[in-house]
């Protein structure tokens, strides 16, 4: 049988010609066919996608002009790469690029014309960044002679209609994506597939969120059930902490499925929050690796976190207010939870953590900044009578907080985790609002105002992380790369 690897080039991956020289080099390495295939899944150039949006939210505002330069500044940067890489196939490349450029400017000036912009149109204009990536990727591949095709993956990942975040439909992917890709494979063939975009079942273009090429990866690989999936980005791996917050930070050897989610779900900007998903339903393994540093093992991401057990990482969430229902005339009552979060949810506001006092006086909850009005304006009106009652005493809101996370499997097991996280947080005068452990045994997370957030992290990264020697990954790490 033959062994097939997705592999994911981030943004910064394809950012200019360097960097895809390095793709090529590192797709020459592993694409042997028969024996090895691989699948590429590519973002648009890096800077690409926020120049886009730009210009489309820009033409909502009336600003027509603005379209027009981004448009300009978008094929100048893809003209260098075009003029670098693609060789005989420039002209028509050109060609190509242009007329995805003219359909994003039709699509700025419907949005134009109807005086604002909406999900939907959103998601036409900004996916074009996609379609360009994948056919410059393409054709430099081509040129280096390795047989290579682009595709655009709303032609076969099928969604649900919630644009500019939408959900796969794995059945119908499954199906389409064997049929599309399976026989480019088989004919030893590279297909080059745009990430973060799919179509609805009527056709309609969406997008899967900012960073859903990861998941677009991921997806790919489940519904093809390759090998492993790897996921290509500027740094050597998964990181036991931002290393802009914490110099000492290291790559992580070895992460589960579960670890890692909870890392991306607390603010990780390595992995796409759902990318994990498809992967685990197939317990496929994925690794994260370095485009720029490509020797670098990276870090392997599977089941089994307890094999490598012990904390891993830390993460953290600025910018999010903490909200606190409290009141004597609580305690006991049924179906005050049930309220408090069926009011939020209807706002559409994103629950991020939860912490109840055991005398059940108190609900504390954290949202992000920018909804925490709505939510605590919601939760007014939902509990009015019991706050002239005085049932509840007041729903109030701290803004300006951090989440920080402390990730690694088996927690619940490992006595003075606890003990060392405030012992070090005491020591720094750092104050903790407020801790929730969740079931799933693999973080403790804590709130703390935000002004002291990156002090947070690094006392708890110091305290808890930097004492231990990263534990060596038990799973052999092939690397079958260059440096060029």
């Amino acid at each position: 049988m033959a062994y097939t690897l997705t592999m994911k080039f981030g943004g910064t991956s394809v950012g200019d010609e360097t960097a895809i020289r390095q793709v090529i080099g590192i797709v020459g390495q592993n694409h042997r066919p028969p024996a090895r295939r691989v699948v590429v899944v590519v973002s648009a150039l890096s800077g690409t996608t926020d120049l886009l949006l730009v210009g489309a939210q820009s033409a909502g505002d009336g600003e027509a002009g603005r379209a027009a330069e981004v448009s300009d500044e978008v094929r100048r940067a893809h003209q260098r790469v075009i003029d670098a890489l693609a060789g005989d196939e420039a002209a028509a490349l050109t060609g190509d690029i242009g007329g995805l450029l003219d359909r994003y400017l039709s699509t700025c000036e419907r949005i134009r014309s109807l005086g604002g912009s909406t999900p939907l149109l959103l998601d036409e204009a900004v996916g074009i960044g996609e379609r360009m990536g994948a056919r410059l990727v393409a054709a430099a591949l081509r040129q280096a002679g390795i047989q290579a095709s682009a595709y655009d993956s709303d032609a076969f990942i099928v969604t649900d209609d919630r644009h500019q975040n939408a959900t796969p439909l794995m059945k119908p992917t499954r199906a389409k994506l064997r049929r599309a890709l399976g026989p480019v494979l088989n004919r030893g063939e590279v297909p080059v597939v745009t990430g973060y975009i799919g179509a609805t079942q009527a056709g309609v273009p969406t997008t899967l969120g900012r960073g859903g090429s990861d998941y677009s990866a991921s997806i790919v690989g489940a519904c093809l059930e390759t090998d492993e999936v790897w996921i290509w980005t500027d740094v050597d791996g998964v990181m036991s902490a931002d290393p802009r917050l914490v110099a000492d930070a290291h790559s992580i050897p070895f992460i589960s499925y579960g670890e890692v989610a909870e890392l991306a779900y607390f603010g990780a900007k390595v992995l796409h929050p759902r990318c994990i998903r498809p992967v685990v339903e197939r317990r496929i393994p994925l690794r994260v690796k370095n485009t720029f540093n490509p020797t670098h093992p990276g870090t392997l991401i599977g089941p089994d976190g307890h094999r490598n057990g012990g904390l891993k990482a830390v993460s953290a969430i600025p910018h999010v207010s903490l909200i606190n229902v409290e009141g004597n005339g609580m305690l006991g009552v049924p179906g005050i939870a049930a309220r408090t979060f069926g009011a939020v949810a209807r706002t559409g506001t994103n629950v991020l953590l939860i912490s109840q006092a055991s005398s059940e006086q108190s609900i504390c909850f954290t949202v992000p900044q920018s909804q925490a009005a709505v939510a605590a304006e919601a939760l007014r009106d939902e509990f009015r009578l019991e706050i002239e009652r005085r049932d509840i005493d007041q729903v109030s809101v701290k803004e300006g907080a951090t989440i920080v996370t402390l990730v690694g499997e088996g927690m619940l097991s490992r006595p003075g985790i606890a003990g060392s996280i405030f012992t070090a947080t005491g020591q720094a005068g750092i104050n903790v609002i407020a801790i929730a452990q969740g079931s799933s045994d693999c973080g403790i997370s804590l709130v703390v105002d935000g002004s002291r957030g990156k002090e947070a992290v690094q006392v708890i990264h110091a305290a808890a992380l930097e004492r231990s020697t990263p534990v060596k990954s038990e799973v052999p790490l092939e690397v079958n790369v260059d440096e060029g």
